[in-house]
């Protein structure tokens, strides 16, 4: 019996606390409402969630906060946002407006355009990000529109570097221009010229060696491939291509900037846009560097190289 009158009591006092509870929080203000939500899921989706009904400074502060999220860095981010909040009245489209803006940001960049005679590519870039891959690429699509392609191994460090481009050399039908492994990368770069001369090849694709961007012996050595290069060719490379991966992030602007400093880089090649990765990066790289993108890299086989196009860039950003 004395067990059944503690229980009673216990429910009695636990009944009791939550009246008063209740009764105390009568009258209270309701809590202050938190930034807007962000729904989870692409950044279009995020841009419909943020630009509901009349978005003030904390919805376009989250806006500017996605797109940093993307990647796209806080200065382009901060620009994005700022065009689109100048354009923005009841009823626009806020998905469309931000695909406009960022086509903008590319306006006035120049395609991948190289002469009719000898023009020689540079390629360089971090080990890891397709640059071999990329070479192979632009190599079939220089064949493909009826140019005669050569291909340089001025990679002569990495093991397999050699072996890994004269496959995609010979995949593209291009001449392959090699040495053994541990020779000289200026040697080789400029014997390259030499022989697409001798040939009558009009594009000769130049590889390097991946470098680990923040290792300065290693940048001089591409510093003097290029001196090389010119030397050879009696003018600078026509392009210097750097590649970058898409997967990448904000380390894409430091590598982007050291290469910028060492080599005077003139476009970007993007790779693996393919799946997940949308490389929101080139836009903090096309904002704080100036340098734009020339060519998009979006899956395995060699005809998946193609010209950068603004619009479907950002439409493929914008995808949920």
């Amino acid at each position: 019996m004395d067990v059944v009158i503690f229980i009673v009591v216990g429910l009695v006092v636990l009944l009791a606390a939550g009246l008063l509870v209740g009764v105390s929080m009568r009258g209270r203000p309701a809590p202050p409402a938190g930034p807007p939500t962000i729904r989870r899921g692409g950044l279009g989706t995020r841009v419909r969630s943020i630009l509901r009904g009349a978005p003030g400074d904390e919805e376009w502060a989250a806006l500017e906060e996605s797109l940093v999220g993307a990647d796209a860095g806080t200065v382009a981010a901060r620009e994005i946002v700022g065009r689109v909040r100048h354009r923005w009245e009841p009823g626009a489209d806020p998905e469309q407006l931000l695909i406009e803006e960022l086509v903008k940001m590319f306006d006035g960049d120049p395609p991948l355009d190289l002469p009719p005679d000898l023009a020689v590519v540079m390629v360089v870039g971090v080990n890891g990000t397709g640059k071999t891959t990329t070479i192979g690429k632009l190599a079939k699509r220089l064949a493909g529109e009826g140019r005669s392609v050569a291909v340089a191994a001025s990679d002569t460090f990495r093991a397999g570097a050699t072996e890994q481009l004269g496959t995609w050399a010979e995949r593209a039908g291009a001449h392959f221009v090699a040495q053994a492994r541990g020779a000289d990368p200026g040697a080789v770069a400029h014997d390259a010229v030499q022989a697409a001369r001798a040939r009558g090849h009009d594009a000769l694709i130049v590889d390097t060696a991946g470098r680990i961007h923040t290792k300065q012996p290693l940048m001089e050595e591409l510093r003097k491939v290029k001196r090389v290069l010119t030397k050879a060719a009696e003018k600078d490379p026509d392009e210097v291509l750097l590649v970058v991966d898409a997967t990448t992030g904000q380390n894409g602007i430091a590598q982007a900037r050291t290469f910028l400093e060492a080599v005077e880089v003139t476009g970007i090649a993007l790779t693996k846009l393919d799946g997940a990765a949308r490389g929101g990066v080139v836009l903090a790289i096309r904002k704080e560097l100036g340098v734009p993108v020339k060519l998009v890299g979006t899956g395995e086989s060699i005809e998946d190289l193609r010209p950068f196009d603004p619009e479907t860039f950002a439409r493929s950003l914008m995808r949920d």
